[in-house]
């Protein structure tokens, strides 16, 4: 009973293993799956397929900014929504050498879907819509699938 007990081996080497033997910790998941991507993320991934999907057949959308918000702002600070329904999109037109812009509002979009299909389905439906509104043109000559699903 009189013998010692060895310290611990501590070696110059890093740590393999955790004090419970299960292995040191990583990350849930890598950087390129798209667990490790927010819903933001997500959300400005949809609109920039559908700009892209629009973009084969007009040019022209070279010329205009894509943006993604989380809400739409009241008309003045202090007023209120009253009855009116929330917006799901909006543009700016050009004006004094700022491009002209199509705003996609996140919140009010994922609010009225389900799932990932249909909350594409409408990202893509406004943004033809607010593109059509932009260029003065009716939403089915921007995109002839339009209304389809």
């Amino acid at each position: 009973m009189d013998t010692p007990v060895p310290p611990p081996a501590t070696g110059p080497g890093p740590r393999r293993r955790d004090r419970h033997g299960r292995g040191m910790r990583g990350p849930i998941a890598p950087p390129q799956v798209p667990l490790a991507a927010s819903r933001a993320e997500l959300f400005a991934d949809l609109v920039q397929d559908s700009v892209e999907r629009l973009e084969r057949r007009w040019p022209q959308l070279a010329d205009i900014d894509f943006m993604v918000l989380e809400v739409p702002r009241p008309a003045s600070a202090g007023e209120a929504w009253h009855d009116e329904p929330v917006p799901l999109g909006g543009t700016v037109p050009a004006h004094e050498g700022h491009r002209a812009r199509v705003v996609v509002y996140r919140r009010p979009v994922e609010i009225r879907t389900k799932g990932r299909d249909e909350r594409a389905a409408l990202v893509h439906e406004v943004v033809v819509e607010q593109v059509a509104e932009l260029l003065g043109l009716t939403p089915e000559t921007v995109d002839p699938r339009y209304g389809e699903d």
